[in-house]
């Protein structure tokens, strides 16, 4: 829905009160949420108002920037090249798409002069055990993997050791797809974590939730609930190469001020880029 913006902001016209309700209406549509959207209308309309603009062309870099300050100051993480062993856990939904970012993560490290290693601590499904070796194959990352079944945390305890004596540097950790309602697996990802913080300084360095951007306001909800679990530190937005315009993220940075790290543009490997705000807002009017 955020593709209206375009046409909504195409004409040449004198700015009408109708153009505060059709936005309205193109924000909630496209993800952004209530509150976040009245907030955002209401910030336009006053900068409109203070800065005396008449037409709509005008009203519309004004409404760039307001998008693209409410997105606020994003900062692409990279790993400490100082530190001997950094650690990326990565949790999400199922079917976020969790899996291939880590690959594409992976890759894009490597490219960077990284040594990665790969954890499929996910040991619920042994579809997902394959699925990460299968991609570790293909990125050329090693991965550590017990039988399913296993214990999550022992197979992060033997990934982190085999990364510390193979000389690697990054170690990114997929975790077991759940639903952030399920408290139990809440728990459980939260005592993976646990696990890490005993065995390297500090870690996990980066706590990355990968939310699927076809999935709307659900994501914020997500996003809070993981935070509050296993205190999320950072957003990679997958499947952003549908009709998705990822307009969660608003919401996602003003409620929770969670910086967005990755989108994820396509099945391919090299398919991630950092988050750039100044670019997602201006491709939402194209």
């Amino acid at each position: 829905m955020l593709g209206r913006l375009s046409g909504l902001f195409s004409t040449e016209e004198p700015i009408t009160d109708g153009l505060w309700g059709e936005l309205e209406e193109i924000l909630v549509l496209g993800d952004v949420g209530m509150p976040t959207t009245v907030a955002l209308v209401d910030r336009l309309r006053d900068q409109v108002r203070r800065d005396a603009i008449r037409s709509v062309p005008q009203a519309r870099e004004t409404l760039k920037r307001e998008m693209i300050s409410l997105l606020g100051h994003q900062v692409p993480w990279q790993a400490d090249e100082k530190r001997l062993l950094t650690v990326v856990l990565v949790v999400g939904a199922n079917g976020s798409g969790k899996t291939t970012s880590i690959a594409k993560m992976a890759h894009y490290y490597q490219q960077r002069g990284r040594r990665v290693m790969l954890c499929a601590a996910d040991t619920f499904r042994a579809a997902a055990i394959d699925q990460l070796r299968i991609w570790g194959e293909r990125v050329g990352a090693p991965v550590i993997a017990h039988q399913p079944g296993a214990d999550a945390g022992a197979v992060v305890y033997d990934a982190i050791r085999a990364s510390q004596s193979r000389g690697m540097d990054l170690l990114i950790i997929d975790t077991a797809g759940r639903l952030h309602t399920h408290y139990n697996l809440m728990q459980e990802l939260a005592k993976v974590r646990r696990v890490v913080a005993k065995q390297v300084h500090r870690a996990p360095h980066e706590t990355l939730l990968v939310l699927d951007a076809t999935t709307g306001q659900n994501g914020l909800s997500q996003a809070r609930h993981f935070r509050e679990s296993v205190n999320v530190s950072g957003i990679v937005l997958a499947k952003l190469d549908g009709t998705a315009k990822g307009g969660v993220v608003f919401a996602i940075a003003r409620e929770l001020n969670l910086p967005i790290r990755f989108v994820c543009t396509g099945e391919g490997v090299e398919d991630l880029a950092e988050f750039d705000a100044t670019t997602f807002v201006e491709s939402l009017f194209l």
